[in-house]
């Protein structure tokens, strides 16, 4: 049978580590196996994986360095993160970083299968699918598919979840975007800490449009936010 995608795991707990390989590959996926984060990168840089699943305490290199050097190779492969800890503060950081979701120890092989399963398809819909690609806002022009941003001729490289959040903006102009909309359609499942982790992106773009005083992003209290462009109609 066809394999249904190629998966990276990077977990130290050896046992942990090929019971999922295990479990994988029974379900028909190809599957490396990695207990370090460096070695984890190492991998990564030599081969093209469908979806990483990164453990976050590593020894060489924890999951969130992994994730932070995995997203300057490509900003596309989606991942997920294993923890034993359910920290709040864990999880922002792991969201801030592009996660797609967080699992906690221990956890349902079923759950995992199915959290994958979605990433994926939701990842494979999102390359299929037409989108608009470019957006005036004020004195910039942002490239939705080249994750770009431009002032005056100066591109700036936006990350993956602040290129998803900008063209949810951009396509709501002047008008409420409700926050637990977007989280649903960029993660796929409404969290509150999806949510915080949205506020975060929300403040990095404010950041990025800060010299056009004609652009404003809005917070509208409980429901959501509001770019906002000076003479410029609601689309």
């Amino acid at each position: 049978m066809e394999t249904k995608g190629k998966i990276l795991i990077v977990e130290d707990d050896i046992h942990l580590g090929f019971l999922l390989m295990e479990f994988l590959e029974g379900e028909y996926f190809q599957v490396k196996l990695c207990r370090d984060g460096v070695s984890g990168f190492n991998s990564f840089k030599n081969e093209s994986y469908d979806i990483c699943i990164l453990d976050v305490m590593l020894p060489e290199m924890d999951g969130f360095e992994l994730a932070r050097k995995i997203r300057k190779i490509d900003e596309n492969t989606p991942f997920l993160f294993l923890t034993a800890r359910s920290m709040k503060e864990d999880k922002l950081e792991g969201f801030s970083v592009g996660a797609e979701d967080f699992i906690t120890k221990p956890f349902d092989e079923q759950e995992l299968l199915c959290r994958v399963k979605v990433i994926l398809r939701r990842n494979r819909q999102g390359k299929s699918a037409p989108v608009r690609s470019q957006f005036t806002i004020g004195d910039y022009l942002f490239d939705y598919a080249r994750q770009e941003l431009c002032y005056k001729g100066v591109a700036t490289r936006v990350t993956e979840k602040e290129n998803e959040v900008l063209r949810l903006l951009c396509l709501n102009k002047n008008q409420i975007l409700k926050r637990e909309e977007a989280v649903e359609q960029i993660y796929g499942k409404k969290d509150y800490f999806l949510g915080r982790s949205f506020d975060v992106f929300i403040s990095r773009i404010r950041k990025l449009l800060k010299n056009d005083p004609k652009v404003s992003i809005e917070n509208v209290f409980k429901v959501g936010f509001i770019l906002n462009i000076e003479n410029e109609e609601p689309h």
